[in-house]
Formats: structure tokens, C-alpha cells, sequence
């Protein structure tokens, strides 16, 4: 190695990682969609904890879900983190309305978190770690990672393993907590509890994907055949051209 190779390698190390980086970003929605994911549980919890009131607690956390889409909406920008945002703080407000009891609010959520914990750990297991089939789009890469880039999948598995403990660990501090605490202390570990583990797996899987192969981009590998072909079509009927012209002639 030269020292003119060092810095060319270094920056493509830096351009690696930060593409990584506005990766997850956009595949996690950065900073405002973990404002969007806690704060209709915040406001939920602060209520209750002052009102005991599980319908005006349960009306303003729905409210506040339905506002951020709509912000979003008039801002014209994506409205996924928003919308699932949505759908988990309307199924806990169903379920705790259905049993009167303000814990259910939380349980919808607590149970998803469960069910995404296995999501990771059994794909990872079956050869397709759900971390990669989440980023694959992202970067363009699709599941070419699966049989092209086994470095690449290597560290989707253990990205994958690293969702999937954190997740199990929150699950297994939460539950107990479901029948044993009231709900403003089940509500206050829950908001306490929703961006460190979050913030922990996505900083691991930046480690694990900084240090791997890069991916390979099937779109741009898509386009180079398409103009490949489009040039051996042309060529082929230049060529006939040609023959016609020394026929004719």
C-alpha cells in the first residue's frame, strides 16, 4: 500500500458509514419519529398519573397520534412512523376501553415489542435475519446480501441478534411489571424505557454494517444491463443497416 491509497481508503470507509448512518436514519425515522413513538404514551401516562381519568387520558394520547399525521401530511412528508404511531396508541385505547383497565393501554404495544423480539431472532435463525429484509431496500440492495455478500449478511444476523435480546430484555422487565405495578408506574417505566434500548440496537447494528462489505446495489447493477442491452440492440441494428447498404450497393 502507497500513501496515496490510505486516504483514498479512508474516505471510502467514511462514505461507507455514512451512508450507513442516513440509512438507519431513514429506516428509523431519526430524531422526530422517536418523538412521534413517545410522546402519545408520555401524554397518556402524565394525564392519568394527575386525573386517574382513563377516557380523557386515552382521548388526548389518540388526539395527539392524530395530529402528528396530520402535521406530516401537510408537510408532505412520510407519514409511516406516524401512521403505525397511530394504529399501536388506537389498539391500546380499544383494548383499555373494552376492560376498563387503564394497564391495557400498554399491553397492545408490550405485546408487539414481544412479537418483534421473536420476529428477529427466528429469521435470524432461518438464514434471513429480518434486520436485513428492513435495511436491504434502503440501501438498495435487496436480498442480494442472502448468496452475494455473505459478509454483508453476517452482520445483518448480528444486528438481528441484537434487536431481538434488547427487545426480549425490555419484555422481560415490563411484563412482571404489567401485573404487579399500578399504571402510572408501569406508564413511567414504559416511556423511561422507549428510546435507550432503541437508541442501543440501532447504534449496534451502525457498528456491525460500518464494518462490513458494502452493498451491492441491484438497482444501478438493473440499469448497467438495461443500457448494456439497449447498446447491443443498437449496434445489432447498425450493423444490419450496414449489411443492407453493401447489399444495395
Amino acid at each position: 500500500m502507497t500513501s496515496l491509497d490510505k486516504p483514498t481508503e479512508d474516505t471510502q470507509a467514511d462514505d461507507a458509514r455514512a451512508v450507513t448512518e442516513a440509512a438507519l436514519f431513514e429506516a428509523f425515522g431519526g430524531v422526530r419519529g422517536m418523538v412521534e413513538t413517545v410522546l402519545p404514551g408520555l401524554l397518556f401516562v402524565t394525564i392519568f398519573t394527575i386525573t386517574k381519568d382513563l377516557h380523557w387520558s386515552a382521548i388526548a394520547a389518540l388526539a395527539v397520534s392524530l395530529l402528528l399525521v396530520v402535521v406530516r401530511l401537510v408537510m408532505r412528508d412520510t407519514v409511516k412512523h406516524a401512521f403505525s404511531g397511530v394504529f399501536g396508541v388506537a389498539f391500546g385505547v380499544v383494548f383499555a376501553m373494552m376492560t376498563g383497565n387503564a394497564k391495557d393501554f400498554y399491553l397492545p404495544g408490550m405485546l408487539y415489542t414481544l412479537g418483534l423480539a421473536l420476529a428477529y431472532i427466528v429469521t435470524t435463525l432461518c438464514g434471513v435475519p429480518l434486520i436485513g429484509l428492513i435495511l436491504g431496500p434502503v440501501f438498495k440492495e435487496n436480498l442480494s446480501w442472502r448468496t452475494r455478500n455473505p459478509g454483508r449478511k453476517k452482520a445483518y444476523a448480528k444486528a438481528s441478534w441484537a434487536w431481538g435480546l434488547i427487545l426480549l430484555a425490555k419484555c422481560a422487565i415490563l411484563f412482571p411489571l404489567y401485573w404487579w405495578a399500578n399504571t402510572a408506574q408501569l406508564g413511567w417505566v414504559l416511556v423511561a424505557l422507549k428510546i435507550p434500548p432503541f437508541l442501543l440496537a440501532v447504534w449496534l447494528t451502525w457498528v456491525f454494517l460500518a464494518k462490513a462489505p458494502a452493498p451491492i446495489d441491484v438497482f444501478a447493477e438493473m440499469e448497467a444491463e438495461e443500457a448494456a442491452a439497449a447498446e447491443a440492440e443498437k449496434a445489432e441494428k447498425a450493423e444490419a443497416a450496414g449489411g443492407r447498404h453493401r447489399r444495395e450497393g
